[in-house]
């Protein structure tokens, strides 16, 4: 059986000064739902001076293996996507404990489902970046991340283009050994808060996770006896809390 996973999110780092920004990106896995063709992600900035964030996105594509691998976006000369996912505006310009946020367009086919990985990354703005800033303004901003060392950290979300005709279609397989989720829909399904625990110590618990489980896919685990196993099953809207018991 195998497995898909996507990272969580990861960490951009480059040199910058002691007063800076910090952006948070909130939720890193977004979806866009069969009847949507936009989304709007919002972006805030809880450090003591302006963040200027570049969105860059690429598609997930897997190969015969199921390894995912990252490719650029074609989009035309207008800037327009052609087959994809674009982010307007792609330039952010976010105030010391403010927020801005970009629209997450999907144009083309809605056949299957497809994946995205949207970058959030803080630079220090340049000619080149396309920032409406003046050249005054702009090394005004570097002289005030001038002293010291700071670390500005962007993110990666994934982003989730659900097909036009959703449908979700899980099986459950329980046996005295094993239990299984088998994705049998066109969508992904989530199971989020996945925790194992003892029943004779409850607090004797493992990590929380959350996991994703593609279309065609299975997640399941191996019952250890004496321990408890808790999660939420999640089907788009839908939600149920569910308890496998293994004594």
């Amino acid at each position: 059986m195998k497995r898909l996973s996507l990272v969580l999110v990861f960490g951009l780092f480059c040199v910058a000064a002691h007063a800076g920004p910090q952006i948070n990106v909130g939720t890193v896995y977004d979806y866009l739902d069969g009847d949507k063709s936009t989304y709007l992600k919002r972006i805030f900035n809880s450090g003591d001076s302006t963040a200027f964030v570049k969105v860059n996105v690429l598609e997930i594509v897997y190969d015969s293996e199921g390894m995912p691998k990252e490719i650029p976006v074609v989009t035309a000369a207008d800037g327009a996507s052609r087959n994809g996912l674009m982010a307007s505006p792609a330039r952010l310009i976010i105030p010391a404990q403010g927020m801005q946020g970009t629209r997450l367009l999907y144009m083309g086919e809605r056949d299957r489902e497809r994946y995205f990985r949207v970058r959030f990354v803080p630079v220090v703005p340049e000619k080149e970046d396309e920032f409406v800033v003046s050249n005054e303004e702009r090394e005004d901003y570097k002289k005030t991340l001038s002293a010291g060392v700071n670390v500005m950290t962007g993110f990666g979300t994934v982003f989730f283009v659900r097909p036009k005709d959703v449908r979700f279609d899980t099986v459950i397989n329980d046996t005295a050994s094993r239990y299984e989720v088998r994705n049998n829909g066109n969508t992904v399904l989530v199971i989020d808060e996945f925790k194992s625990c003892s029943l004779a110590k409850e607090t004797d618990c493992g990590a929380t996770v959350k996991h994703l489980v593609m279309a065609g896919r299975t997640f399941g685990f191996d019952k250890e006896k004496g321990r408890e196993y808790r999660f939420k099953l999640i089907e788009g809207e839908r939600k149920q809390d569910l308890k496998v018991v293994s004594r």
